[in-house]
């Protein structure tokens, strides 16, 4: 099949999402004047991802995520912190990270000018659009689509009616779908009409009874996709 749009998810797809994630702790805590351990990383890694589900489902605006994940980290160690104060400084240092995953650049830089791509994110609109810049993805896309900004987050069908809005409605056919969430990227994809592309460069196995049309290991592999030769 050869596509005319990408939608291209951002965290764990084209971002290192882990390695800005440590580095942004690592600087709040120092911040704070706290030495942090691996158990306060480990925590916290396991309350962000059960609360970012939990948004993803409904079940929880944003602005309360953002500081319900370090009051359950701060109360599990006893730890006496200002949630809101930490979660800006926190927020602050994830802006500056703009680390990337191996192949992103050059991936955008195969696609640009031969198909529209379109960023399509549930991250917090401050921190995307600050990574965005800093890492020099910005100027790839035809448009970015931030749940925050838009009032809906995959695999809300309200997000990609805004994804389509921006790329003037093309017909769903020549539209594909790329990230690395089975339950936002690739659920949302498919519920929305959408082929699908599931990066797991982890060889996480394949669930059962979720319509993936492809599977890929590395980014490069996309191009293979929408008809894009690899360079080199």
């Amino acid at each position: 099949m050869s596509y005319q749009w990408l939608l291209i998810d951002a965290d764990d797809t084209l971002f290192d999402y882990d390695a800005a994630e440590t580095d942004a702790l690592a600087a709040a805590f120092a911040d704070f004047d706290i030495d942090v351990q691996p158990a306060h990383a480990e925590a916290y890694r396991q309350i962000n991802a059960a609360l970012w589900k939990a948004f993803e489902r409904g079940e929880i605006a944003q602005d309360i995520l953002r500081l319900e994940r370090f009051r359950q980290l701060f109360q599990a160690f006893g730890m006496e912190v200002d949630a809101e104060a930490f979660s800006t400084c926190y927020l602050r240092h994830l802006g500056q990270a703009g680390h990337l995953l191996p192949g992103a650049i050059a991936l955008l830089e195969a696609l640009l000018g031969k198909v529209g791509l379109v960023l399509i994110t549930n991250g917090i609109a401050g921190v995307q659009r600050s990574r965005l810049v800093r890492s020099g993805l910005e100027r790839y896309f035809d448009a970015v689509i931030i749940s925050e900004e838009v009032g809906a987050a995959k695999p809300d069908p309200a997000i990609f009616d805004a994804a389509f809005a921006a790329m003037g409605y093309p017909p769903k056919t020549t539209v594909l779908m790329v990230g690395d969430s089975l339950t936002s990227d690739i659920a949302g994809g498919v519920a929305y009409g959408l082929d699908t592309c599931w990066f797991n460069p982890q060889a996480k196995p394949c669930p059962a009874g979720l319509q993936i049309c492809y599977e890929v290991r590395r980014l490069d592999e996309v191009l293979d996709l929408v008809k894009v030769p690899a360079e080199g």
